[in-house]
């Protein structure tokens, strides 16, 4: 039998959420936020919310997590991220927002007892509020990667298990999907799956999601047209449409509306060349490529990095050698071939004058062999996106164009031909 001010306490939770989090340090949470905490934390119903990035969603799920350990803590919870290394940020969240001194005294008002933890790690919490008796953790975090067999739960949320790389990967949509309907084994009788994130391709695993719920960047309040308008400069069209616009779109004028194909040796890189397209600052990128061409097939390897050349120059250098890959090639138009100076302190460069209009260049190399071209599994995805998203007129083309010039390299009877 609850009592009056256990009552009053539930009732708090329940038509205050944001309240409490204000009270947590958690200032910038909204009305917008109210009904999303709820539903997190009492609704019966399988559900899922689409909200653009920097909508503070992930932040609810961690103060949802944490008010629902308390006021049912005979129930578990399993959350489900791309990686486990995504698993441990908001297992450290909710486990901070539990040893709030605010939260401790909603759980006195409860139970006559503070909160501690008999099991704490990064994938793991359990709270001494717990009926342990099953042998399961109060809250599990796995990524898409882990074994499923044995588990059950009460409550299973996924957040954001769709992204880039279902965009630019049949094999990881598919592995997506899999795992999310085995997710339906999982869950006890009466339980509830729910799920936040953004959708990132047609045939992805949010199709499977029920009872959608979007919030995109012009409706939530949460980002000014000023900010927004920086936001968009920032990334390339298909980037901001599904990450605030919450929409999946194909650009008709994109070169390359076939998706990238993939290879997991590493051997088939040794003895290959390298080429930087560098970024002296702005919202440019500097880009690695490196490359082999063996028979018919060209085998590739992109890596992308924000900013200035200067900072990225010493990993990119180090890669090339990892993977045993000779020449790093860069053009001298922007920087007189400073930058290949650079790279001879510590690998073999060769410097080049680039002649050849850009769009030009990347539709008569990159798109002409793109059917002969296969990607290494651990490029990554901003690369790739990069090179799906580019257009005559786009803004960022640092990855298509430094894939375009290594590939030059490869298909030409000379290495000055086309430069």
């Amino acid at each position: 039998m609850l009592t009056a001010k256990q009552k009053q306490a539930i009732d708090y939770v329940m038509n205050c959420p944001v309240e409490i989090s204000h009270k947590l340090g958690f200032t910038l949470l909204t009305d917008l936020h109210k009904e999303l905490l709820y539903r997190l934390i009492f609704s019966k119903e399988d559900f899922t919310e689409l909200w653009h990035r920097g909508s503070y969603k992930t932040t609810c799920v961690s103060i949802a997590f944490a008010l629902f350990m308390i006021l049912y803590p005979n129930k578990n919870i399993i959350f489900m991220r791309k990686t486990d290394n995504d698993v441990a940020e908001i297992v450290a969240q909710t486990a901070k927002i539990l040893q709030n001194e605010y939260i401790q005294g909603l759980a006195y008002i409860f139970y006559g007892k503070e909160i501690s933890f008999v099991q704490v790690n990064k994938t793991e919490l359990t709270t001494n509020l717990f009926d342990a008796k099953r042998g399961a953790s109060q809250l599990l975090g796995l990524g898409i990667g882990a074994s499923l067999t044995g588990k059950h739960a009460d409550w299973i949320h996924t957040d954001d298990i769709v992204n880039l790389k279902d965009r630019i990967s049949r094999a990881e949509r598919e592995r997506t999907k899999l795992v999310y309907q085995e997710l339906q084994n999982i869950r006890n009788r009466g339980g509830r799956i729910t799920n936040t994130g953004t959708r990132w391709h047609k045939e992805d695993a949010v199709e499977m999601m029920p009872n959608k719920h979007i919030v995109d960047c012009y409706s939530s309040g949460l980002i000014t047209k000023e900010q927004l308008k920086k936001i968009r400069k920032s990334m390339t069209p298909t980037l901001f449409s599904a990450n605030y616009e919450l929409k999946h779109i194909a650009d008709e004028n994109a070169l390359f509306n076939i998706p990238p194909k993939f290879f997991d040796d590493i051997t088939k890189l040794y003895n290959g060349l390298g080429h930087i397209d560098a970024s002296y600052g702005g919202e440019d990128g500097s880009v690695l490529t490196l490359g082999r061409k063996i028979g018919d097939t060209i085998y590739l390897y992109g890596k992308r990095r924000k900013g200035h050349i200067d900072n990225h120059l010493n990993e990119f250098i180090q890669l090339t050698k990892s993977v045993r890959c000779g020449t790093i090639y860069s053009e001298d138009n922007g920087d007189k071939g400073y930058l290949a100076r650079d790279i001879m302190k510590q690998h073999p460069a060769q410097v080049y004058h680039e002649a050849m209009n850009k769009y030009i260049k990347i539709s008569t190399f990159l798109k002409q062999n793109w059917h002969k071209i296969l990607f290494y599994e651990d490029t990554d995805p901003e690369y790739l996106q990069e090179i799906l998203d580019y257009t005559e007129d786009a803004e960022h083309d640092d990855s298509p164009d430094s894939a375009s010039s290594l590939v030059r390299l490869f298909v030409g009877d000379n290495i000055r031909r086309g430069f």
